[in-house]
């Protein structure tokens, strides 16, 4: 029983108990997404982890924390083989409450110690994001799962940060939306790299509809328009621009 025990501070990665991140204050209320990034190596850790989220972790954060959960794979991403998990928490204080409880939890810190002596990735790492206010509800779906490209948008501060969100909150996303492009979350990195940014998350039904919503938006002169008018109030636009492709689960709630 201590090997079990002695896992309970490795939890704390799941929700916010005992971290030593100082969130701004302007995010404490409002929808929190934590992502979990999960970088592995060729083998059995693949499967053993998608093993783990679905039968352990994801149930335990179910019913202790509710919330959307999505579990993607990577396609086309800087390091291959490679698992993102973003579970959705009410609140920060939501986060933190559900740190504790899971850590009182004994099928899932079973489950974890299961897991951690089979030495499960090659390196993790956490970030916490603040949804916008121009952010849609997620809603679970039971649908084929389909691909998902994440998009972050980096800055070099936040006053040109701010522009960005400006665009995406007026006119940008309707122009999204007639090309074909219908992001499901739109989200501030509160701690974690590459801040400031704006990271969104866009489903597709396939790669050819992914390219030619992509295309239709290149080419849309409404793009364009607000696009400069951008530039002209704000003097930036984001040159510094991540873009890596996913496959759902096939268990991810979302998908």
């Amino acid at each position: 029983m201590e090997s079990i025990i002695n896992r309970r501070d490795f939890l704390e990665i799941w929700g916010g108990t005992g971290t030593l991140i100082g969130i701004d204050s302007r995010y404490e209320s409002g929808p929190l997404f934590v992502l979990h990034q999960f970088l592995l190596e060729n083998g059995q850790q693949l499967g053993r982890l998608h093993t783990y989220l679905k039968d352990a972790l994801l149930p335990a954060l179910a019913r202790e924390a509710g919330g959307a959960q999505i579990v993607l794979e990577a396609t086309v991403a800087a390091h291959q083989p490679q698992v993102i998990f973003l579970q959705e928490f009410r609140d920060v204080a939501a986060w933190r409450e559900t740190g504790l409880k899971l850590k009182q939890d004994v099928t899932l810190l079973e489950a974890n110690s299961t897991w951690d002596r089979q030495g499960p990735y090659l390196s993790h790492s956490l970030s916490l994001l603040a949804a916008t206010d121009y952010c849609p509800p997620i809603v679970a779906s039971s649908e084929t799962p389909r691909i998902f490209e994440m998009r972050v948008y980096q800055a070099p501060s936040e006053w040109q940060m701010n522009g960005v969100h400006e665009r995406f909150a007026g006119p940008e996303i309707p122009v999204f939306h007639k090309c074909g492009i219908h992001p499901i979350l739109y989200a501030s990195t509160i701690a974690g790299p590459q801040m400031p940014n704006l990271t969104y998350l866009t489903p597709f039904d396939s790669l050819a509809a992914r390219e030619a919503a992509w295309t239709r938006f290149q080419a849309d002169p409404e793009w364009h328009r607000v696009r400069q008018e951008s530039i002209d109030n704000h003097g930036y636009t984001p040159r510094i621009i991540t873009i890596s492709l996913f496959k759902a689960a096939a268990y991810s709630p979302v998908k």
